[in-house]
């Protein structure tokens, strides 16, 4: 590994490929809706629901990969590259076996996880499809996020970002075929845009690999893979767990949410998919940053370097709730025309225009969570958040979204009025914490020689 890539890290270097990973990563999951919306409204419902369900399979996966990006960091900075590549093998082979085993038990319960949703009964048929391909292959995803979190740690951003262009690239061609059907391809519809992504997947994943192998060949042994050392273990299961905690808890949440709106009926359903597929691209920015951001105070960490990981954590968090005002400002006053290349529907984007409103009080409070929740977690304060977010996320927005939304009959008005209060709640909590300075002695850096 190049000692250079690591120590002449600027936000700026690191985080912009980052960002152009995350957008064409939602750009992926919105291509399916803005081409699936030229298909049927009800199609775009029903992989919406599949989808609030896998996303909170990844998370149960995603424990290991946010492990190993901590520890790879910490010990990157601490000049142990040794150290860190058996951790990267070990946490590549525990997410392997892990994510096989929850692929099949998806594609055998889809159906009744998806009536547990309360998915409408004419929506079951498209939605059983989807959850059987896509779930069925979600192992594959698991390998991608542990591989990407693997190159973004060693600093090797653009490498995952040029393999997120091509998965893209793969996925839309796919969809093109499966979905109008040119040169007389049949039209697949839901099931052949399941197919398109889990191929493009798989595909990314083998490239992933490849560039792996190139980029850590001397601190990687793959003779190794199946060879756990009980330290590096502990250590990604006692930052992982916590980690992915946290956001277990929001998916979770999000899916008991998901099915108050889906009590309002199959509209309510769609509504909520544009909206929340539009609002990814506002808090995008903070995704990125904070990701970038874990990496560097990370690295600091690691080399002793507390007082610049105090104040990085801060400037990022300035930067963040500027961008994320600014954006949300921006698409509330275009969310008409925005709302309308998904649907011509005028109900879903009247509605839609509406819930982007709400939404530019809700990002900047995000931004607090994104960026705070993911200093803490680099600097090895993992509990907190965790702590918090399923008081917060529970008490608060799952508890507001069904007052408001349900009880008074607000709708989808009242189910934001939850998201606004659960974001900004934790946000000061993380920001607080920060400011305490209780991580400065939970590093988890390898204390032997590497």
């Amino acid at each position: 590994m190049d000692k250079q890539n690591t120590k002449n890290l600027t936000l700026f270097a690191i985080t912009w490929p980052i960002f152009i990973e995350l957008l064409l990563h939602m750009l992926m999951g919105n291509a399916d809706t803005l081409m699936l919306s030229q298909y049927s409204d009800n199609a775009v419902a029903a992989v919406g629901v599949g989808n609030q369900i896998l996303s909170v399979v990844i998370v149960m996966f995603g424990f290991v990969a946010q492990g190993a990006a901590v520890l790879i960091a910490q010990n990157i900075g601490a000049e142990k590259p040794k150290t860190a590549g058996q951790i990267a093998l070990n946490a590549l082979s525990m997410n392997l076996i892990f994510s096989l085993v929850l692929s099949i038990a998806l594609f055998i319960w889809a159906e009744p996880i998806l009536a547990l949703m309360d998915l409408p009964h004419e929506l079951m048929d498209e939605g059983l499809a989807y959850m059987q391909i896509v779930g069925g292959l979600i192992f594959v995803q698991a390998l991608i996020m542990t591989t990407g979190a693997i190159l973004r740690s060693y600093g090797y951003t653009k490498d995952t970002m040029v393999v997120t262009i091509i998965m893209n690239i793969i996925n839309v061609i796919g969809n093109y075929f499966v979905i109008f059907g040119p040169f007389g391809f049949p039209i697949l519809g839901v099931e052949g845009v399941a197919y398109s992504t889990a191929i493009s997947r798989f595909i990314g994943f083998i490239a992933l690999v490849i560039l792996l192998v190139k980029r850590t060949r001397g601190d990687l042994n793959f003779a190794n893979l199946f060879r756990y050392e009980k330290n590096h273990v502990k250590s990604l299961l006692k930052i992982g767990v916590p980690s992915a905690g946290e956001q277990l808890s929001y998916n979770a949440s999000q899916m008991v949410i998901t099915y108050f709106v889906a009590q309002l009926g199959t509209i309510a359903i769609t509504t909520k998919v544009y909206t929340q597929n539009i609002m990814m691209f506002i808090f995008l920015f903070s995704v990125a940053i904070g990701q970038g951001t874990q990496i560097l105070i990370g690295h600091m960490i690691g080399a002793g370097k507390i007082e610049d990981a105090y104040v990085r954590a801060l400037k990022s968090l300035r930067i963040s709730i500027f961008i994320s005002l600014a954006t949300a400002g921006v698409i509330y006053l275009v969310a008409k025309p925005f709302l309308g290349i998904f649907t011509d529907n005028g109900s879903i984007i009247e509605a839609g225009t509406v819930l982007l409103l709400m939404t530019v009080v809700l990002e900047p409070g995000r931004a607090f969570n994104l960026i705070m929740i993911s200093s803490l977690r680099s600097a090895g304060d993992v509990k907190f958040p965790v702590y918090i977010g399923i008081l917060v996320m529970w008490g608060i927005s799952v508890t507001f979204a069904w007052f408001f939304g349900i009880f008074l009959g607000l709708g989808l008005i009242g189910i934001w009025i939850g998201f606004i209060a659960d974001e900004w709640l934790r946000g000061v909590l993380m920001l607080r914490r920060w400011k305490q300075r209780n991580w400065v002695r939970m590093s988890f850096v390898d204390k032997t020689n590497s």
